[in-house]
């Protein structure tokens, strides 16, 4: 079966029923999923400063610094790659996912993993693993099942990369446990990676296109091996983190996937997105991704800092960036809405932007101020996170505008 772009311009719904549901939080798993990120977004950041100031105690299970690095990745990352891939393929292959009481409780195992861990000093020993570890294999099963049945083999790679997840999120746990050392870091760093290597093949996908459809600009265009090149790349870095992390070669290849993911970008027409913010934003989060690779690739030569500065061009600025302008995206085009930023969304956008400067930026030239940085940053980005659950919430829980199921 001939398969569609990853995006949002996917067809196949069914008309609703006359008696379709008021409250459709459940009829597609953008809804909930989306939802249930920007609410943890916002609450995630002000508990982390909090900690960070010593008001607040997340328990010693991760300890303060990886819990908070846990759950950005395997919390709130993975609940957007949920509400996007549960929508995304069972739009690829005309196959439902999960809707209803089945996508319910997909969201309620990814928010009991969230408590677990939170709680994980008061819970029996392994508890807390094995519920936050729970839901990555659920929701594999629940994407595989139409994938498989309808051969589409174009789309595995997903797949295999939430089973790379799971393994980085196992990887943390047992360390917690005391089975394995030092993986809490390089378990979650090489899951920023894999959540990279999605960004780096949905942008290839969807971006050109959703620039050029709204721009006009018939010379915005993918350069097809320039794309399979990058995602190619981007996949050995995520190796060579998990087995060979802070070397040359890592190194090496982190700027060849830097040059490779700006090359391609060439020509998807960013100069022409300033006065749309549904298009900016995405532009914005795929710079940062940029720079966070090569900030990585020259971090022997940018001073002790200039690694964790490089994984936050990538969290807060890409990661950041890219799932909120995402998920305003899928939520309108999903909902049967025109694809606009009020004023509202695009505050939020301007205000995940700045966080992410002030966090990956500034501490370059003020770096006396950096706890105060790190104050503004994150209460920037919890904002941005807190707009769009504002403006969000009757759009993720109204039924569809048009009428159709979904």
């Amino acid at each position: 079966m001939k398969t569609r772009p990853l995006g949002l311009h996917l067809v196949g719904e069914v008309p609703a029923a006359p008696d379709a549901p008021r409250f459709a939080l459940g009829q597609k798993g953008f809804r909930p999923f989306f939802l249930l990120a920007g609410v943890f977004a916002a609450a995630l950041l002000p508990l982390w400063l909090a900690a960070l100031f010593s008001r607040f105690d997340p328990g010693a299970y991760f300890g303060a610094l990886y819990w908070h690095a846990h759950e950005m990745v395997f919390g709130f990352s993975v609940a957007v790659l949920a509400g996007f891939l549960l929508t995304a393929v069972g739009n690829w292959t005309q196959r439902e996912t999960a809707v209803g009481a089945p996508l319910y409780a997909l969201a309620t195992l990814w928010l009991l993993g969230r408590v677990a861990v939170l709680f994980a000093m008061h819970l029996p020993r392994g508890v807390a693993a094995a519920v936050d570890l729970a839901f990555l294999p659920a929701l594999t099963a629940v994407l595989a099942r139409p994938l498989v049945a309808t051969g589409n083999r174009r789309n595995y790679v997903m797949v295999v990369a939430l089973g790379a997840l799971w393994l980085c999120n196992l990887a943390t746990h047992l360390d917690a446990l005391g089975v394995l050392s030092a993986w809490r870091r390089r378990g979650s760093l090489v899951a920023v990676d894999v959540v990279t290597f999605f960004m780096v093949a949905m942008a290839g996908r969807v971006f050109p296109m959703f620039t050029r459809n709204a721009t006009r600009v018939e010379s915005i265009r993918n350069i097809p091996w320039l794309d399979h090149a990058a995602v190619l790349s981007m996949g050995v870095l995520t190796a060579l983190s998990a087995f060979a992390p802070d070397t040359a070669p890592t190194s090496l290849v982190a700027m060849v996937t830097a040059t490779l993911a700006v090359a391609r970008a060439w020509h998807w027409g960013a100069r022409h997105t300033a006065r749309n913010p549904m298009l900016w934003i995405l532009h914005a989060g795929y710079g940062w991704l940029c720079v966070g690779l090569a900030m990585r690739a020259l971090a022997p030569w940018l001073g002790p800092h200039a690694t964790t500065l490089a994984t936050h061009a990538l969290t807060a600025g890409a990661i950041g960036s890219l799932t909120l302008g995402m998920m305003a995206r899928v939520a309108l085009g999903h909902t049967g809405r025109a694809i606009t930023a009020t004023r509202t969304v695009a505050l939020s956008f301007a205000m995940v932007t700045l966080a992410a400067v002030l966090r990956v930026l500034a501490p370059w030239v003020l770096f006396a101020q950096y706890r105060a940085l790190l104050v503004a940053s994150g209460a920037l980005w919890s904002a941005a996170f807190a707009l769009f659950v504002v403006a969000y919430l009757p759009v993720l829980t109204a039924p569809r505008v048009d009428g159709r199921a979904g």
